[in-house]
């Protein structure tokens, strides 16, 4: 067992071997910032004042023993936008690490394991890294709070503020940064002085994200890009730029780059090559100002240049899970997006439509269609579902974004600001939006099933279920033909016979298509069962 001792310096003195056991301390630890209360109540108050917001972020972060000057010598490439940032960061952080350059990346959210979101050339920290830079961050506001009214930061601001501290001490030679939440209430809006700034694509509604950034590079008066947006945001963006005189490029379509041949990319989608021309502009543009002194101004289109050979290299070897995904488990083929809007599950339609009938050209049989749905927070879970249906799927499973029904040492994936009866709920209103999208006559007084202490599958068509857990999900699907999935060490849970009578379907196809959408912590948790070296 590993012992715990405080100094009065505000570290945690780790002894013995046990990293394990207090790697899941940290992260236990971690997710009681979910919930605290004051921090809470602290992000209200900001909500609508981003100058509260940031006026708190620089409290945290001194408190924290770090100072805003201290965060320009990480040389940042800020990125923000609706859909496409994740994307665009990857590309751009795996370009300039061909090069040479230590990296740092701070993303959201994360897939399996929190240390996903502070990566280092490329690789999540370790376990004991993160154990000790968590404790150095964590004890300095600890130790501070009666100060200051017993506020410690919420989950996410805590994050960029342990990231921040990461990236100093690991002496990164430079680092990129993905906004969160976007607008006025994201807390990497503390950054004051970026090398330069890229915004993906952004949806009509977001125009409060553009006027956030323009306001940030009014400050830094440093170049921005942007891949070509919808005619509002665009407009906006172009008179802001022009009104405070700030750099802003558009990016050229890929097909303009000066290459031998079409620039391959390891990321799946055609929503990508955007992504990818804005990462080549922000690589680009991040190493000439590392070089030489070069001027920017005005708004133009970004000139298409020749990419270098790391550059290709980088985009070609570029992985970034959970997006556009393909994962093949013997006759079970997984594709997974954690598309969680209308516009993003509008490209990932398009990218299974492109994809799936590929596979099955080749299966040789009839393969079977399955859909696995789920979708968090005031997302329009209903317009989604419409986007889904031409797709034709044979079934359509439904379950709550928990990794497995019965407890297990999972406090990376543990999310306290949701009940599972609203979860499990919303799984029931999912599914029963697609049977009225299907035509499907709907049946009253339906229920769910209980099963050992357990809600289970809801007893209605046979075509839409609803399972308790993404581990029981995957396993009703799979039908024991995912050898990943039938590990005898993993616990199975007992479905009801009349549950398994409906799968002979997926028991006779040749093969099983299995599509997992709506939301990156459903993808996460699948990816958490599907992939076990992303656990270790």
């Amino acid at each position: 067992m590993l012992l715990c001792t405080w100094h009065s310096n505000g570290m945690k003195s780790l002894r013995s071997c046990g990293v394990m056991n207090v790697f899941q301390d940290a992260v236990c630890t971690l997710n009681t910032l979910q919930t605290n209360a004051s921090a809470l109540e602290q992000v209200k108050r900001e909500r609508g004042h981003p100058e509260l917001q940031l006026q708190a972020m620089r409290g945290f972060l001194q408190r924290a023993g770090l100072k805003v000057d201290e965060l320009d010598r990480l040389n940042i490439i800020h990125v923000t936008g609706t859909k496409g940032k994740g994307s665009t960061c990857a590309f751009t952080e795996q370009i300039l690490r061909n090069y040479g350059f230590r990296t740092g990346f701070y993303s959201s959210p994360h897939l399996v394991q929190v240390r996903e979101r502070i990566r280092i050339n490329g690789q999540p920290i370790g376990k004991e890294l993160f154990t000790k830079y968590f404790w150095q961050v964590y004890c300095r506001l600890e130790e501070t709070k009666d100060a200051h009214g017993g506020s410690m930061p919420a989950y996410f601001r805590f994050l960029t503020i342990l990231a921040f501290h990461i990236f100093l001490q690991e002496k990164v030679d430079l680092a990129v940064f993905e906004v969160g939440i976007g607008g006025a209430y994201d807390c990497t809006n503390i950054i004051r002085r970026s090398w330069v700034c890229g915004i993906s694509s952004l949806g009509i509604d977001h125009t409060s994200i553009l006027g956030d950034t323009i306001e940030k590079i009014n400050t830094k008066l440093f170049p921005a890009f942007t891949v070509k947006q919808p005619d509002g945001p665009m407009k906006v963006l172009q008179e802001r730029a022009e009104e405070i005189g700030c750099s802003l490029s558009v990016c050229p379509d890929l097909e303009e780059y000066q290459s031998e041949g079409s620039l391959r990319l390891g990321l799946a989608g055609h929503h990508q090559r955007s992504n990818a021309s804005l990462a080549l502009q922000l690589s680009h543009t991040w190493l000439q100002r590392h070089f030489l002194t070069v001027e920017f101004s005005g708004v133009s289109p970004a000139p298409a240049f020749q990419p270098s050979p790391a550059m290709i290299k980088g985009l070609a070897e570029t992985e970034w899970p959970g997006r556009n995904q393909t994962l093949k488990h013997g006759p079970v083929t997984y594709f997974l997006d954690g598309a969680h809007t209308t516009r993003s599950m509008q490209a990932c339609v398009r990218w299974f439509n492109e994809i799936a009938p590929q596979h099955e050209r080749n299966a040789g049989g009839p393969v079977m269609r399955v859909l696995l749905f789920n979708a968090t927070g005031e997302r329009d879970c209903a317009a989604m579902l419409k986007l889904l249906v031409p797709c034709l799927f044979d079934f359509a499973v439904f379950c709550p974004n928990i990794t497995e029904a019965i407890a297990t040492c999972n406090a990376d994936q543990q999310n306290f600001n949701v009940s599972v009866e609203n979860m499990l709920t919303r799984c029931l209103d999912n599914q029963q939006s697609w049977r009225v999208l299907n035509g499907q006559e709907e049946k009253p007084g339906a229920e769910l099933l209980i099963g050992g202490g357990l809600p289970l599958v809801p007893e209605r068509q046979s075509h839409t279920l609803v399972f308790p857990c993404i581990l029981s999900a995957l396993q009703w699907i799979s039908q024991g033909r995912d050898s990943v999935l039938s590990d005898p060490n993993r616990c199975v849970i007992p479905v009801k016979p009349s549950i398994n009578a409906k799968a002979d379907p997926l028991r006779e196809a040749v093969n099983i298509h299995v599509l997992i959408t709506g939301s990156l912590h459903l993808v996460g948790g699948a990816l958490k069962h599907l992939d076990p070296a992303l656990n270790s």
